[in-house]
């Protein structure tokens, strides 16, 4: 019987550029790419709900600490002040310009620490709620805190700082300001994730239902931190404050002396302000992130 006319018809091979290559398959399977658009939205909209959250709060505790140090106020006639104007005009306070710089700061913040977590889950193929703990997070974050930090400081001194004819921030303020910020970030994004384990083995299991050792750890260590920031805060503001005059640098044991008078309730105001930054803040921006990262899977 003579074959089909079909089966004369040789068969077209497929070229080696047709042909998918292993490793460009292997690769692809190696990145977590789904709903990546969705995931970055994720991120950018986390980070602005925890930042609308503690801009206001922050904004008037830094203002009280800034007016304290430059003697212009005391600390709590400077929050009466902001907390009047809240009450009786809040747009004015809420829609000024000290609280739109504190929402750039920590948002920014948050959201480089997000988007981190996002670029780490997809290179990796990691599920879209992981959260890195290492040095790049800490390096990523450092550098978004302090460089919108060093730009929201310029502006708080002059606003807040000594009366007078403007002038610009010396650079010891800024070097001392970054190394403030990288002590905060340190504690607020790298600590957590590492002690909040330890904590959860340590709880008892009735408060283990209630809260987890990340949260508790996410409050206690940007807070107890402070402790040792902010002499170096002050210290920062002390030399924009008292600037050398005539070729005369002002005597270190006199700055120390003004640093050691406010510590206390700079410390203290300070704490108030860095629990709602990163310890509110962070915790909304992580949960909320969690639950939406959840929902794209």
């Amino acid at each position: 019987m003579p074959a089909s006319s079909t089966s004369l018809i040789p068969t077209p091979r497929k070229s080696a550029i047709d042909m998918p290559s292993p490793k460009l398959h292997q690769h692809q399977q190696q990145r977590n790419t789904k709903n990546l658009g969705l995931r970055l939205g994720a991120d950018l909209m986390s980070a602005s709900c925890a930042a609308s959250m503690v801009a206001p709060l922050i904004a008037v505790i830094d203002r009280s600490i800034m007016e304290n140090a430059s003697g212009r106020s005391t600390v709590s006639n400077s929050l009466k002040s902001s907390f009047r104007t809240l009450l009786l005009r809040p747009h004015a306070l809420i829609f000024s310009k000290p609280v739109a710089l504190i929402f750039m700061v920590y948002g920014g913040t948050y959201l480089t620490a997000n988007t981190l977590d996002t670029a780490t889950s997809t290179a990796r193929n990691q599920p879209a709620t992981h959260v890195t703990t290492g040095t790049p997070k800490f390096a990523a974050s450092s550098a978004a805190n302090v460089g919108l930090c060093v730009y929201k400081d310029q502006f708080f001194v002059k606003l807040f700082g000594p009366s007078g004819p403007p002038r610009p921030v010396p650079l010891p303020s800024y070097l001392l300001f970054t190394m403030r910020d990288c002590l905060t970030i340190f504690a607020s994004f790298n600590v957590p994730p590492l002690l909040g384990p330890i904590l959860t083995e340590r709880m008892k299991p009735a408060w283990q239902k209630t809260v987890s050792g990340t949260t508790v750890a996410q409050f206690a260590a940007p807070a107890a931190v402070q402790i040792l920031s902010t002499p170096v805060h002050l210290l920062g503001l002390d030399m924009f404050n008292r600037p050398a005059t005539g070729g005369r640098g002002v005597p270190w044991g006199d700055r120390w002396t003004q640093v050691w008078k406010n510590w206390a309730v700079s410390t203290a105001a300070r704490i108030c302000r860095i629990v709602p930054a990163f310890g509110l803040g962070g915790t909304v921006n992580t949960k909320v992130r969690r639950n939406l990262m959840e929902s794209l899977v």
